[in-house]
């Protein structure tokens, strides 16, 4: 079911009207687990069809995913858009950087005609040393309205930065090119000031048992191939859904 639907059936308000709340931990009740097991058992179960469209089913009782958690993650597009693109993602990640141009078609073909919102969720991987220091920058560069252009600015330049002793500098040097106030900019990284920030984004990975990047959701079905011709095919049905 699309989220605009089950926001009618439910009578659930819509992001744009929902209250933000202070961050008070992370506890969503018995809900959340039992769509954390669906999702784990979709990953483990779906096997990919034949043809570049093979599209992931879920069972028709399969939970909605849990829209409060929404506001950890950074949103891009109309909050009352009909489908929901969510993706968990580590900067350092390589295939993440290649799905990041995917990232950039679903903006100009969906995100901008508000028929997709997306939400970007950071899941730094303990692994890669320099994934919790890119998430803060990008974080910082919010700050000032710029998240994106950094997203892509990390993602563009990942093998310059992944394997640095000093990334902070490099991070400074895309957010002069993206114009930002670099003395905000740096004192917001060296500080770290944003890390609780990404901290509670991973939290939801954590709690949602999200077990690999890129994970991409729609709606509530996990894709099983992280590229565009699955993600705009479960799109499509989804909008045809709604």
């Amino acid at each position: 079911m699309g989220e605009s639907k089950r926001r009618q059936a439910t009578g659930e308000p819509s992001p744009q009207r929902r209250k933000q709340k202070g961050r008070n931990g992370l506890v969503w009740g018995g809900a959340v687990l039992a769509v954390a097991a669906a999702l784990a058992a979709t990953f483990y179960l779906a096997t990919p069809g034949t043809g570049p469209i093979a599209l992931p089913s879920v069972p028709a009782d399969q939970p909605a995913f849990p829209a409060e958690v929404d506001r950890f993650g950074v949103q891009l597009g109309d909050p009352e858009a009909p489908v929901v693109v969510r993706e968990f993602a580590d900067y350092q990640c390589p295939a993440c950087a290649r799905f990041s141009g995917v990232i950039d078609q679903l903006k100009s073909d969906y995100i901008d005609s508000g028929k997709v919102r997306l939400v970007f969720f950071e899941m730094p991987l303990a692994q890669h040393s320099n994934a919790m220091p890119a998430a803060i920058a990008a974080r910082c560069a919010g700050e000032q309205d710029a998240y994106w252009g950094m997203h892509d600015a990390l993602f563009t330049n990942q093998a310059a930065w992944s394997t640095s002793n000093d990334p902070l500098a490099l991070f400074a040097g895309y957010a002069g090119e993206l114009g930002l106030h670099e003395g905000r900019f740096e004192r917001c990284i060296s500080t770290e000031q944003t890390r609780s920030a990404v901290e509670d984004s991973l939290a939801v990975a954590k709690q949602l048992r999200v077990a690999s990047t890129p994970t991409v959701i729609v709606d509530n079905i996990p894709l099983t191939r992280s590229n565009w011709e699955q993600l705009s095919g479960v799109i499509e049905q989804q909008l045809d859904r709604d």
